[in-house]
């Protein structure tokens, strides 16, 4: 599904690259430039010593954040099945459907062995 546009993060409506989450969209031209911004801390950190070239060290940055945005797009969509497959209709937007995002995201998550931050999508909507 890469057209190549971007990729989404976090409750996005769409499927594929490019979608759009809560009104924003990662393209790829974001991803790189956080790729760059995540790169320069690390060369200034005395903590951190390379061992291959900064430039191979950003694309492997590219790599794990866009192949990370793409399992959790994946996620969003099981999350969004698990809740219309409940035999109550639960509206988008509601409390209740906002409860139930959040527990089946984050049981997803940890599924997929990604680790989410406490309370990381509370106040996101679609």
């Amino acid at each position: 599904m890469d057209r190549g546009s971007g990729v989404a993060c976090g409750q996005g409506s769409g499927h594929g690259l490019g979608s759009h989450v809560d009104g924003m969209r990662l393209t790829r031209e974001k991803v790189i430039r956080l790729s760059h911004q995540i790169t320069d801390v690390l060369v200034s950190s005395d903590d951190v010593e390379f061992v291959e070239d900064r430039d191979t060290i950003r694309q492997q940055i590219v790599q794990i954040l866009t192949a990370t945005l793409k399992e959790e797009e994946k996620a969003d969509a099981e999350v969004r099945k698990r809740i219309t497959s409940q035999k109550k209709e639960i509206l988008e937007g509601s409390e209740e459907w906002d409860v139930l995002y959040r527990k089946y995201y984050a049981d997803e998550l940890r599924r997929m062995g990604i680790a989410a931050a406490p309370d990381d999508r509370r106040d996101r909507r679609p």
